[in-house]
């Protein structure tokens, strides 16, 4: 690298400075284009159409946004018919367990309105009963008393006639 006998550093410093801007714009237009390029496409952007004219990629921006806005619109309303589906069925189920719990209630009601007018039957006879056993009772009762009477009498007939 010595300049008294080589030219070495001279020739690539010339070569660098003069074809550096030309590197630049080889780099920039072929590698960094290309890539840019590939990267875009399988995003799905194309700078051309199908008849292979070129046109903005503004354009084909609001295309795909446009193209995926439906989608997502679709998307939405598949899934808020999905949700109205599910709440029908929902429900449904619900009633038909709200109709279920009122067909067991009023089988219920019935059990126990038919238990209380047994009940009330069985009631009623022991009333009926109890009060049979009272009168008879009470006649029994009337009858020991005017039986005790009776034979106070004789006895008192007795005791007079002994004393006589």
């Amino acid at each position: 690298e010595n300049e008294n006998h080589c030219d070495f550093v001279k020739l690539r410093e010339m070569l660098i400075r003069v074809n550096m801007e030309d590197l630049r714009e080889q780099t920039h237009t072929r590698h960094y284009e290309l890539y840019r390029r590939c990267k875009l496409e399988e995003m799905g952007f194309k700078d051309t159409d199908p008849d292979s004219k070129p046109f903005s990629l503004q354009e084909t921006y609001e295309a795909k946004r446009n193209e995926f806005m439906g989608e997502l619109q679709k998307k939405e309303e598949e899934m808020r018919q999905m949700f109205v589906q599910r709440v029908k069925e929902k429900e449904s189920e619900l009633k038909e367990a709200e109709k279920e719990l009122h067909e067991k209630f009023d089988r219920l009601k019935k059990l126990h309105q038919d238990e209380k007018k047994k009940l009330e039957e069985k009631k009623k006879t022991l009333d009926d009963e109890v009060n049979t056993f009272k009168q008879k009772k009470t006649a029994a009762e009337l009858l020991q008393n005017q039986a005790q009477q009776a034979g106070g009498s004789t006895t008192l007939k007795r005791d007079k006639e002994r004393k006589n």
